[in-house]
């Protein structure tokens, strides 16, 4: 006999009302385990094949003699689809064991190891990118730890730089007012040398907040890098030969970049300053511009001796002064280790980079910036 439309719309209506059923009936299972929730998807699709038959026999689709064989191969069906189900449920269980254990490994701050027993796609996916995350979260850990001790270090030296002219000024002003003192003019130069240099201590402190907290926002004025390389050397020129240190500069191209030209100045300066207090006396600090493709490099040359190179790449952390290689004069004491790492804020928030380099008989730091459109 022909199946007819009325005699498919039975089965279907018998073959969704046992699978509704069915479902129905194994919702407890789907939350206890991905083998569960297989079972109720074997036992829901094998019912529904049964209920199918079941009404095509009443609809006169099959003779009721052939029920027993269709039913019997359904449940046949079902049995081999549930062995299916439960090797795959087997290899889901383990792919999620796999996961959580990922997971652990994560929470306990080690990465998870990916060259393990393979995962479906999707899981492998999911394994990788907790690995990532791992790496990540490890790298953002060594920062944090990097940057809270280097603000342990910065608040240890500045309160040690803080409290050393604070000492002599608390001396001083008790002699001025115990009147013991046969020169006062003395003693007032001395006490404000002291207030300048705590006041420039605390202007490094706010410029060096500022930077962190990014707010230093450049000035889209046109700066000529000659004009401000000159001007840094004409400001710097008294504390050079008051360090008895021959300050030159050379210029190969000039060019213009974009930004903040205050902001500017006082990196390079802080850069030239560094050298010329560390340069040996009769030494010479040569300062030289030169334009490349796109970039301009200020280049910042000095005689220190050189650079310890277990200390080379800390020299731009905030308050490494690097005293076991650059020991400055007992006339010209560090300062709170804050200049470099401003120059480093300052050059960075124009899109530049800065770095420095062993050369004989002393250190190269380099400023390199992008040249004005």
């Amino acid at each position: 006999m022909n199946p007819t439309v009325d005699s498919v719309l039975v089965a279907l209506l018998w073959a969704a009302g046992g699978a509704l059923l069915a479902w129905v009936v194994t919702i407890p299972l789907h939350r206890r385990s991905l083998g569960w929730l297989l079972t109720s998807v074997v036992l829901t699709s094998t019912v529904a094949s049964v209920s199918a038959v079941v009404g095509s026999v009443r609809g006169m689709f099959l003779s009721v003699n052939d029920l027993a064989t269709v039913v019997s191969v359904a449940v046949v069906s079902g049995m081999v689809a549930a062995v299916a189900a439960g090797a795959a449920s087997r290899r889901l269980t383990r792919d999620n064991q796999a996961l959580r254990d990922a997971v652990a490994e994560l929470d306990s701050g080690r990465v998870p190891r990916t060259d393990g027993r393979p995962l479906t796609t999707e899981l492998e996916h999911v394994r990788r990118e907790l690995a990532d995350t791992a790496e990540r979260l490890a790298r953002s850990r060594h920062r944090e730890r990097s940057l809270d001790a280097s603000r342990r270090e910065l608040v240890a030296w500045v309160s040690h730089d803080l409290r050393t002219p604070l000492a002599g000024l608390r001396a001083m002003s008790e002699a001025l007012e115990d009147g013991v003192v046969e020169e006062p003019e003395i003693y007032i130069k001395q006490m404000r040398t002291e207030v300048d240099r705590l006041a420039l201590m605390v202007d490094d402190l706010f410029e060096l907040s500022r930077i962190q907290a990014g707010e230093i926002t450049p000035i889209t004025e046109q700066v000529s890098l000659d004009d401000l390389v000159s001007d840094c050397i004409a400001s710097l020129a008294p504390l050079a030969a008051v360090h008895g240190v021959r300050l030159t500069g050379a210029r190969h191209g000039s060019a213009t970049v974009t930004g903040n030209g205050h902001e500017l100045n006082r990196a390079l300066t802080n850069l030239m300053a560094n050298a010329i207090r560390h340069t040996r006396v009769d030494g010479v600090v040569k300062v030289s511009v030169r334009v490349g493709s796109g970039r301009v490099e200020v280049a910042v040359r000095d005689e220190c001796g050189g650079i310890a190179p277990d200390t080379l790449d800390r020299l731009f952390d905030v308050g490494f002064r690097g005293e076991q290689a650059r020991t400055p004069r007992p006339n010209d004491p560090a300062g709170a280790g804050l200049g470099l790492a401003i120059a480093r804020g300052i050059v960075e928030a124009h899109s530049g980079t800065v770095d420095v380099a062993n050369v004989p008989g002393g250190c190269n730091f380099t400023v390199r910036l992008p040249i004005a459109a």
